[in-house]
C-alpha cells in the first residue's frame, strides 16, 4: 500500500496536500479506495461552500458501496477536479493525483496525520 510522506492525512483516510495560494487538495487514501473497490461517482461540495472539520462534505459511491467524505480541516471550497465527473474510477488508478476538491482552510488543525502515524492507525 503506498503512503507517500508528503501528504498529511486523517483517521477518515483523507489526504490533504497544499496547493496554490494557500489552497489545500483533499483526496481519499489508497487504502480507502482499495475498500471501496470501482469507484462510479463522486459528489463533490460546490465551490463557495464552507466545510467543517470532520464533517460530510461529499460522497464517494463504488460498486460495493457508498462512504461519506469528511472535511480535513473548516474552510470554504475554492475548486472541484471537475476530471471525476466524467471519470471517477481515477481515484482507484492513481488516488494521490486525482484530487477531488481544493479548499482554503480556516485555521491549522493539530488533528492532521504524518505518513507515520496514519500507517501505524492501519495497524
Amino acid at each position: 500500500m503506498n503512503i507517500p510522506d508528503n501528504l498529511q492525512y486523517t483517521a477518515e483516510h483523507v489526504w490533504i496536500r497544499p496547493a496554490e495560494n494557500g489552497n489545500w487538495l483533499v483526496g481519499i487514501t489508497d487504502y480507502a479506495q482499495d475498500l471501496l473497490g470501482d469507484i462510479v461517482y463522486v459528489e463533490t461540495p460546490a465551490p463557495g461552500t464552507s466545510i467543517e472539520a470532520g464533517q460530510p462534505c461529499g460522497l464517494i459511491e463504488s460498486v460495493k458501496t457508498g462512504s461519506d467524505l469528511h472535511a480535513p480541516l473548516s474552510g470554504t471550497v475554492t475548486a472541484i477536479n471537475d476530471a471525476l465527473q466524467s471519470t471517477p474510477e481515477l481515484i482507484n488508478d492513481k488516488p494521490y493525483d486525482a484530487w477531488i476538491f481544493s479548499f482554503k482552510p480556516a485555521s491549522e488543525s493539530a488533528n492532521l496525520l504524518t505518513a507515520a502515524e496514519y500507517t501505524g492507525l492501519l495497524g
